[in-house]
């Protein structure tokens, strides 16, 4: 390895991903003005991808290690990775298993929080140029970040694409250090992570993208193309099934459990009060939400956060 480079791990969960797994690996390895290793951790595939996994390691032995593993789900996934972590390295990244990352994607993300105080947590995260499975040019995603990348915002709304984010040292010791006993209450890992770094150190958002971030019909996690009436109805069905009720109060709930103890103490008044108000009756929520200093970025979806803190379903 070059000594004077950077070095950056980057974890990456597997999981029946086969058709586009030579093209993003490749991608990985051709990042310029860096040093990678790829840590990749199999979900328990039960497609070919084990197999090409298998010849891109024997292809790049210095730059892949491949762990195969029984089927925990993606977060469980995730978090695994993030305990296998190495401290050689001096950033990390994350991964899916399906996108193409434009060859200055990590230099971009390492010279951004080069500018920062690297003693603090720090976390970088990008929009996204998304594309069709033949990598044609669909739309820019998230196309406008209004309001600033804050525990405020992090605990009620991730805008934080975790196939963008790149983190410091002192990031990934601050999870790592206080991994969750269960992930039930936890969203999802990049989530988590905005959390913890919103809450100790500094978000960097650039609003330019560096990865094709690949739409398709198998895509486990994604960005959508459809309108905004379209967001909205998939939202709605979800909330009416029950499928998002309850998850942010239960993961602001587990998130303070582990930090609070350590957080800036305006900040812990701010999510005690948030779980205090949100626990007692209506009442107390429609008196407590008028003055809520936690925020989601669109005006729409804030109202529909207010809306459902009412309703005693967040």
């Amino acid at each position: 390895m070059t000594l004077n480079r950077p070095k950056v791990q980057i974890l990456l969960s597997t999981y029946n991903g086969a058709a586009y797994l030579d093209e993003q690996v490749e991608s990985l390895i051709n990042q310029k003005d860096v040093e990678v290793q790829i840590l990749i951790r199999d979900d328990g595939s039960t497609d070919d991808t084990v197999d090409k996994l298998s010849i891109l390691e024997q292809r790049y032995p210095q730059q892949i290690r491949l762990c195969r593993e029984n089927n925990v789900g993606v977060i469980a996934s995730f978090f695994d990775l993030i305990e296998r972590s190495s401290e050689a390295f001096d950033y990390y990244a994350f991964c899916d298993q399906d996108d193409v990352w434009m060859p200055n994607k990590l230099a971009r993300a390492v010279a951004r929080l080069r500018e920062k105080d690297g003693s603090r947590p720090l976390m970088y995260c990008s929009a996204t140029q998304m594309v069709s499975q033949n990598l044609e040019p669909l739309k820019v995603w998230p196309s406008d970040i209004p309001r600033s990348l804050s525990f405020h915002n992090a605990l009620i709304e991730n805008v934080c694409v975790g196939c963008t984010m790149v983190i410091n040292k002192e990031t990934l010791q601050l999870v790592k250090t206080r991994m969750p006993d269960t992930l039930d209450n936890i969203i999802m890992h990049d989530w988590w992570i905005y959390l913890c770094t919103s809450s100790f150190g500094e978000v960097i958002f650039d609003h330019e993208p560096y990865i094709w971030y690949r739409q398709h019909q198998n895509n486990v996690l994604g960005g959508s193309t459809d309108g905004w009436l379209g967001k909205w109805r998939k939202r709605l069905s979800r909330f009416v099934k029950g499928k998002n009720r309850y998850i942010l109060s239960k993961q602001a709930l587990q998130f303070v459990q582990l930090y609070g103890q350590d957080m800036p103490s305006q900040m812990y008044r701010d999510v005690e009060r948030f779980l205090h108000s949100y626990h007692k009756g209506v009442l107390s929520r429609i008196k407590y939400i008028g003055q809520s200093p936690f925020y989601r970025q669109s005006r729409l979806d804030n109202w529909i956060y207010k809306f459902v803190f009412i309703l005693g379903k967040l």
